[in-house]
């Protein structure tokens, strides 16, 4: 009977684990959408997360970019040829460093998509 009671307790705190980690996910993430990442760049933190592991934008030409996250608001052409997006603040408890998505180009085409500090 011991044993019972200690399996439902330990069943029951992975339960609760799951529904709040499941319920944080859904507060600070949400999934890539280009209308939402082009008109309103405050909530750009939410879904780069899904925007990089989803490795969308590798293998796209520029234009390809352009055209799914609008105008960079900042660009590069010396020895990194670069795309930068800012993202709005996210929920923090501390004052943190703006971030940035990273778009690197190699021979015109994505090579890489990063989280930068500024």
């Amino acid at each position: 009977m011991k044993r019972l009671n200690r399996t439902y307790k330990l069943v029951l705190l992975f339960f609760i684990a799951s529904i709040v980690s499941y319920s944080l996910i859904s507060l600070f993430e949400e999934p890539f959408d280009t209308d939402q990442w082009r008109s309103n760049w405050s909530v750009r933190h939410k879904m780069v997360d899904d925007l990089i592991e989803s490795r969308l934008l590798i293998g796209k030409s520029k234009n390809e970019v352009l055209q799914l996250l609008g105008n960079p608001n900042n660009t590069s052409k010396g020895n990194k040829d670069f795309f930068t997006y800012k993202l709005g603040s996210p929920p923090s408890f501390f004052n943190s460093e703006p971030e940035y998505l990273m778009v690197v180009f190699v021979n015109g085409k994505v090579d890489k998509v990063t989280l930068a500090i500024d």
